[in-house]
């Protein structure tokens, strides 16, 4: 059971629902910032070449070079980088505006602390971000800073569901909300699984489904795939790993999956089987976004990881969390029947 909020402010379910939906698009603008290699556009933070902008003069564009001659400037690449940065500063003037308006209402019994906690996440993401350009796309600070920004779009939801009127509660067996506890966590290690898959550019290790390389069991090396830190100075562009640690890692997202389809699935039919509509609508959403999911993994491998289908993919598994999120929350509004 958790604490309902007493009082319910319309202003700051407004704002957190806005915040969630602009939490969602950083989250898939990030994803298309790694997708189209613009991570490091901008090879400085918080500005680009030492602008608030992007040079766009021959004359800015030389001196940029002169300083940067390694990062040769490109000017797609760096708007890109910089649009993600702008809406990111955007999230975290209003994410702060939520917790200044539940400040203010804190005696009317608006719990504030979930709103601050969020203040902190979003300042510690900008960190994140930081370091993902001076420490040049490091792979263990990139899905850092992808779950960041997950964990702060599962708070944004879990906000907006704690202001929002008339939810309704999700009264499901003992089995079926434990089980929805595991398959959320499963679907937590599939998406860092899948952000580790991306940062070290191991996507299209196995081009063919469903097997890899033609063998249902290719050569793999999964200690060099999944070694987190190999020291200061390395710039991880376009990756670092053989073939054998790529293969690993993409194979371990495969592997992922699967498991991710049984938890979330079997959850989902449990929802299902429900006499709630609430239960049943929720089990419906979760079950057409992980078939959604699955179709986007499946057509990533077997179209060689087109653009718009990669940067899906990133969108639909951030629909998913929110899904699961919203479900947890429901089933936890009440006390759940035996």
């Amino acid at each position: 059971m958790i604490a309902e909020v007493k009082t319910r402010e319309p202003l700051i379910f407004a704002l957190a629902l806005g915040g969630t939906i602009l939490t969602f698009f950083v989250v898939v603008l990030g994803a298309f910032v790694r997708l189209t290699d613009a991570g490091l556009g901008c090879p400085d933070w918080p500005g680009c070449y030492g602008h608030l902008d992007v040079p766009r003069t021959p004359e800015e564009i030389a001196a940029a070079e002169q300083v940067r001659p390694e990062r040769p400037v490109d000017i797609t690449k760096a708007w890109i980088e910089m649009i993600h940065r702008y809406v990111a500063g955007g999230l975290g003037l209003l994410i702060l505006a939520i917790a200044i308006t539940a400040w203010r209402r804190r005696h009317r019994g608006v719990p504030w602390v979930l709103p601050f906690a969020l203040v902190a996440l979003v300042l510690f993401q900008s960190l994140l971000g930081m370091w993902t350009v001076t420490l040049l796309l490091k792979p263990a600070i990139v899905t850092a800073h992808l779950a960041g920004g997950l964990l702060t779009l599962s708070l944004m939801a879990w906000l907006t569901l704690a202001h929002a009127p008339r939810l309704p509660s999700m009264r499901v067996g003992r089995g079926a909300c434990q089980l929805g506890y595991v398959a959320m966590v499963v679907l937590c290690v599939q998406i860092l699984l899948g952000g580790w898959t991306s940062t070290n550019y191991a996507a299209l290790a196995c081009t063919d489904f469903p097997t890899c390389q033609g063998e249902w069991w290719p050569e793999m090396d999964f200690g060099e795939g999944f070694r987190i830190w190999r020291g200061l100075g390395v710039d991880y562009e376009f990756g670092v790993l053989d073939s054998p640690a790529m293969t690993a890692v993409h194979k371990a997202h495969r592997l992922g999956a699967i498991a991710a389809t049984l938890a979330l699935g079997a959850f989902a039919l449990l929802c299902l089987a429900s006499r709630r509509p609430a239960a049943q609508f929720a089990g419906a959403t979760v079950l057409g976004l992980l078939m959604l999911q699955l179709a986007l993994g499946v057509g990533n491998v077997v179209f060689h990881l087109p653009l718009w289908l990669a940067t899906a993919h990133n969108g639909g598994a951030a629909l998913l969390l929110v899904a699961m999120v919203a479900a947890l929350y429901m089933m936890a509004k009440r006390d759940v029947s035996a």
